[in-house]
């Protein structure tokens, strides 16, 4: 089976088109200041418009936003998913409200913290932001991926967190992760994605191809 790619925190043309051009599954867009790959709706949208061709499914990223946050966003671009760092109550509220495929985000330390509930469209895993982060992901950080071998998952979902396109092989071997997202992990400072960098990644990580899942 194929691994699936998500290449998130695009902020320009080039970083786009290298993410379309090698067949990213889904490319993200991060709606949150704190973030150094921040964009407002209206750059997503003009950087959508920019592209010429097919575009993978796109993601929008929200920390703690609140209805009317999300709303504005959605009146400027369109969102396929949107990802969430947010309690699963609060992910469910606006799955209902926005009728839109959720992500929920999850931080894992153990097998303990893996999520359980089956009533979103997928989950994010990666590793528990350290206590001085600025925001909860892309800290270039990773999780120990053995934890995640064997895990009979309730819904579709990917891993995240210090991936690179060094190291993208040996994390889907050792953590049978059916899809990946990258951002940080394809940059050459914070914010600036590098083509080559997102090209490589994508060919490592469909070199190894996720095992069937059930």
């Amino acid at each position: 089976m194929k691994t699936g790619v998500k290449i998130c925190g695009l902020t320009d043309g080039a970083g786009l088109k290298a993410a379309c051009d090698a067949t990213a599954d889904w490319i993200g867009f991060v709606f949150f200041e704190r973030s150094p790959r921040f964009v407002t709706p209206t750059d997503a949208a003009e950087l959508i418009a920019s592209h010429e061709g097919a575009l993978p499914r796109i993601v929008g990223l929200f920390v703690k936003a609140s209805d009317a946050q999300i709303a504005e966003t959605l009146a400027t671009v369109k969102l396929d998913i949107l990802q969430l760092y947010d309690t699963p109550e609060r992910a469910r509220a606006i799955k209902a409200r926005f009728g839109l495929p959720v992500w929920l985000s999850c931080a894992v330390e153990s097998r303990d913290d893996l999520p359980k509930d089956a009533d979103l469209d997928g989950y994010v895993i990666e590793p528990r932001a350290p206590g001085n982060a600025s925001r909860p992901g892309g800290n270039g950080i990773s999780l120990d991926w053995a934890l995640l071998r064997n895990w009979h998952a309730p819904l579709p979902w990917m891993l995240a967190g210090g991936l690179n396109p060094d190291n993208i092989a040996q994390a889907i071997a050792a953590s049978h992760a059916p899809a990946v997202d990258v951002s940080s992990g394809v940059e050459t400072a914070p914010g600036c994605k590098s083509p080559a960098m997102i090209r490589n990644f994508i060919k490592n990580a469909r070199s190894t191809c996720a095992p069937d899942r059930n």
